[in-house]
């Protein structure tokens, strides 16, 4: 029994469409690798077992390649912009910050993705009081007033 080509190709659609409901940016690779072995199946008279290994192999070597080259380098252009793009930006506060506590601090435009931070700050500041950004600690805004 062999798998038509069409099988894959549709298979292989599922899987990519399936990456936008679960986003691992995992399961594209798999796809691609139905999609390449439709292809080969059309162009070839492939068994089923050298679909199913040529489907496995191919969806393995883009996973080894997407990790070990292409992520890499992907990583390398983000570092080291963050801070550069934070400091200095003005937002307005959401909740109470007082030292020790923990307040939210509301942008305009998004900052680094969301327009909401948790933020903290040396003196208590009240809620909607304009804020500075004066760095980044871990995952929270550093803040005092403007």
């Amino acid at each position: 029994m062999n798998f038509e080509w069409w099988i894959w190709i549709v298979g292989g659609i599922v899987l990519i469409l399936t990456e936008l409901v679960v986003p691992s940016f995992f399961i594209v690779w798999f796809g691609l690798g139905a999609l390449l072995v439709g292809l080969l199946a059309l162009a070839f008279d492939l068994s089923l077992t050298a679909q199913l290994a040529t489907w496995t192999l191919a969806s393995v070597a883009m996973v080894i390649l997407w990790f070990r080259v292409f992520k890499q380098s992907f990583i390398k252009t983000r570092s080291g912009s963050a801070d550069g793009e934070v400091i200095g930006e003005i937002g307005l506060l959401v909740s109470a910050v007082a030292p020790f506590e923990r307040g939210k601090v509301r942008f305009q435009r998004p900052i680094l993705g969301a327009d909401e931070w948790v933020c903290h700050a040396d003196v208590a500041i009240a809620a909607g009081e304009r804020v500075r950004v004066i760095t980044i600690e871990g995952s929270f805004l550093k803040v005092s007033k403007a």
